[in-house]
């Protein structure tokens, strides 16, 4: 959690201005969807935002970023999102990366004096290149750490622990008995929800128990459940990279010899290049999943914990 020794109302005063003149400059720009009233908590993505309203109830003014369905690794805030998260209470990130244009106004508001609480802080990390637990904080920007803490319920359900604190510390107005009853229901929750993954993945006999994504994404979900990651269309923890046609001809070569029957692709990122694999590697099926954020409202992942659910039943259905 990065913090900042100072005081910070003149830090307050002169980012109030310039959001008052960024708003008033950008009557297009779409604010962060928010709820609640109390402090002011700023939360970048969905995901993490279904997490802290689990945990604040109506407590807290709870802003989120990042709408449904968007790419972490390409958003860019508006200039009012900019501004709330410069002036919240508790600034709640992923970190490791994932929120690669929002990584300057997290640098911001960390030095206007805001807490920052970053998730891949506070559970066991993995190497990029998947040689294991790296244990320890991260740097928010640190590279060599794979960011995809979310695709572990177990690991979240740390990180929810790990935030309860990070709240009543930042808002002690929230350090109340409401707040502690409502986040040991929700951990207990995610808890259940990991062995609930368990039990849906056991129809996956071990020598299917193999992944293919569009992406390097779960990587903690292959390590959580024995699962083993066989490669990606594009080998990176982000969607910023490319894969050349040679790249793509090794992979589908790959999948054959695997035998892998399905790839799986991000709800949020384009399917041209997973179509392209599974053309070139021949019948495989393509399987979309809610890998970075939540779906729309209403649908089966507008929840963290449906998102992982629908994850698991649409992984277990096509591998097992």
């Amino acid at each position: 959690m990065r913090r900042h020794p100072h005081p910070r109302p003149a830090a307050r005063l002169a980012a109030a201005a310039g959001a008052v003149a960024l708003v008033a400059g950008a009557c297009g720009d779409d604010g962060a969807a928010g709820s609640g009233d109390g402090p002011a908590i700023v939360v970048t993505t969905s995901i993490l935002g279904d997490v802290v309203e689990n945990l604040v109830g109506d407590d807290a003014a709870v802003t989120v970023v990042m709408p449904p369905n968007a790419d972490p690794h390409e958003f860019q805030p508006s200039a009012r999102q900019a501004a709330e998260m410069r002036e919240a209470d508790l600034l709640v990130a992923n970190g490791a990366g994932f929120e690669a244009g929002l990584d300057d106004t997290i640098d911001g508001a960390a030095d206007d004096g805001v807490t920052v609480f970053e998730a891949v802080d506070h559970v066991p990390t993995l190497e990029v290149a998947g040689e294991g637990p790296a244990a320890g904080e991260v740097d928010h920007a640190d590279e060599s750490v794979d960011p995809h803490v979310f695709t572990d319920p177990a690991r979240m359900a740390t990180v929810a622990e790990a935030l309860t604190e990070a709240l009543a510390d930042a808002a002690p107005e929230l350090d109340t008995a409401a707040l502690r009853d409502r986040a040991a229901a929700y951990v207990a929750e995610l808890r259940a929800l990991d062995a609930e993954v368990e039990a849906t993945l056991a129809v996956v006999p071990p020598d299917r128990r193999k992944i293919v994504t569009n992406h390097d994404v779960f990587a903690y979900f292959a390590d959580r459940y024995g699962f083993e990651v066989v490669g990606a269309v594009i080998p990176s923890v982000t969607t910023q990279g490319a894969a050349s046609a040679g790249e793509i001809d090794a992979l589908a070569a790959t999948v054959r010899a695997a035998g892998v029957p399905a790839i799986f692709a991000d709800t949020s990122s384009p399917e041209d290049l997973a179509d392209a694999l599974a053309a070139e590697a021949g019948d495989v099926e393509v399987v979309a999943l809610y890998s970075e954020s939540l779906g729309e409202p209403g649908s089966d992942a507008a929840t963290y914990e449906g998102l992982v659910r629908t994850n698991a039943g649409r992984i277990a259905e096509a591998l097992g």
